[in-house]
């Protein structure tokens, strides 16, 4: 055993060499954005050739031969780029709705003190934004690069303007840089910048449904019930009671009654509308709001139609989807709601399943008794008409919009597609007639006024009397 003292470790470091390993270790090595391109490799080639056969053979002819190549090089490199070029997209992101204008901008610079002797920008958009102004739009759309140069400090925005073809939300994006700098010698590695979200709200058809509501239950409202209380439809006249006010007091009547007499009248109450989606299946080929309509783009588009008319009545509405994710939003009334829902709607996707949907949303405490349910659907899955078939025979007040185009066609790979698709349409027709059997009215989306005739129907059956069983 030796008799040397042990030496322990410091368990706190020095302070000064503490402090230098930490800015050691929080210095993070530089990216090399910049590399040599085979200009400069060629250059160097050449100039070492030139200088190593003027040595070697002796002739003064090739050194003096290989000095411009050497000199021109060296002055190049004299003042090299060390930063990234920079690169950003921005579009509009406000009230934008298919069908109206679209600006963006793609905002390219250079943050080095050394000018850019070219630099190539190069940027996508969805395929639903139709770009007709762009300093690098081609016949094709902006799917082109565009070559600038950049002198130092500079900065160059790009405007893109064009119009939006459909709702939903779209990147505008992904774009790329990449510079050349010190007379084509150094290159920089790309730089690109991820797409932005654009939300393209979808265009409200017009839409006015004239008729009452089958069964009012709020407390304030547009439609007309069948209670009496505060509201403009005049119900008949009777005899002043306790609590009447005296602005309501007919004077004509009890002049002549010799004893008060007030008007009354029905109460204007609210009703609850539940706008039911069927995203279970998708049918024909959208174009945009200028071309042919898919399920999908009629869905979306009646419902955000029905939606505002019945908001701006004062109304609560709420939507559903019925499908493998069963999304909702809560009844609400106002502006506020109708933005929600259009917000709602950019959402709604087609998603076919082979497991049964989830249908506990159909229950009390989600759907009303006194709610009038609007479903939105093209009736191409058989899980969709057994649906209706249930909420009709649950006594909810239900209505089936029709959604599937006309237009929609199979495509023709043989001589039996056509007859088989004419079969499939009486096939359809049939579930379609089984469904009005049960109480379903099923009407097709055509724009103002698709719903007044059902509606009407509706609200006498609601009116009517119900027998009791004993």
């Amino acid at each position: 055993m030796t008799d040397r003292p042990e030496v322990l470790r410091p368990a706190v470091p020095h302070p000064r060499r503490g402090a230098v390993a930490a800015a050691a270790d929080a210095v993070e090595p530089v990216p090399q954005w910049w590399t040599p391109t085979r200009a400069l490799g060629r250059a160097v080639l050449l100039t070492g050739l030139l200088l190593m056969a003027g040595v070697l053979l002796g002739r003064v002819d090739l050194v003096v031969l290989a000095a411009p190549f050497a000199l021109g090089t060296a002055w190049a490199l004299r003042r090299q780029p060390v930063e990234a070029p920079r690169i950003r997209v921005a579009a509009e992101d406000g009230a934008l709705v298919e069908g109206g204008p679209l600006t963006g901008v793609v905002t390219v610079g250079n943050p080095d003190r050394t000018g850019y002797d070219l630099a190539v920008v190069r940027t996508r958009v969805s395929p639903w934004f139709k770009i007709t102004e762009a300093g690098f739009a081609g016949p094709a759309g902006v799917d082109r690069p565009l070559a600038l140069p950049l002198s130092p400090g500079e900065a160059v925005d790009l405007e893109l303007r064009g119009d939006t073809l459909r709702w939903g939300r779209h990147p505008f994006g992904p774009a790329g840089i990449r510079a050349v700098a010190c007379a084509g010698l150094l290159a920089s590695r790309p730089v690109l910048v991820e797409p932005q979200p654009v939300r393209v709200y979808p265009k409200t058809e017009p839409f006015d449904a004239d008729e009452a509501m089958p069964r009012a239950a709020g407390l304030v409202g547009g439609h007309r019930s069948r209670r009496p209380g505060e509201g403009g439809e005049l119900a008949g006249v009777r005899i002043f009671g306790p609590g009447d006010r005296l602005r309501r007091v007919d004077w004509r009547v009890s002049l002549r009654a010799r004893q008060l007499h007030v008007a009354a009248t029905l109460s204007d109450r609210d009703a609850e509308v539940v706008l039911l989606l069927d995203v279970l299946a998708e049918a024909g080929r959208s174009g945009g709001v200028r071309g042919p309509a898919s399920v999908l783009d009629t869905t979306v588009r009646a419902a955000a139609a029905i939606a505002e008319h019945y908001l701006h009545r004062g109304d609560r509405v709420s939507l559903l989807e019925y499908g493998p994710a069963a999304r909702r939003l809560r009844p609400a009334t106002g502006r506020r709601q109708y933005l929600i829902a259009l917000e709602w709607l950019l959402d709604v996707t087609a998603a076919n399943s082979a497991h049964e949907p989830y249908d506990q949303v159909f229950g009390p405490q989600v759907l009303s008794s006194n709610a009038l349910v609007v479903v939105l659907t093209p009736l191409v899955d058989e899980r969709s008409a057994a649906m209706l078939a249930r909420l009709a025979r649950s006594g909810r007040f239900v209505v089936a919009v029709d959604t599937l185009p006309d237009s929609t066609l199979p495509p023709r790979r043989s001589q039996w597609s056509e007859v088989a698709h004419r079969l499939w349409r009486l096939d359809r027709e049939n579930t379609v007639g089984q469904l009005r059997e049960h109480g379903v009215p099923v009407v097709p989306w055509a724009g103002a006024g698709s719903l007044d005739l059902v509606l009407r129907d509706v609200a006498r059956l609601a009116s009517a009397p119900r027998a009791l069983g004993r």
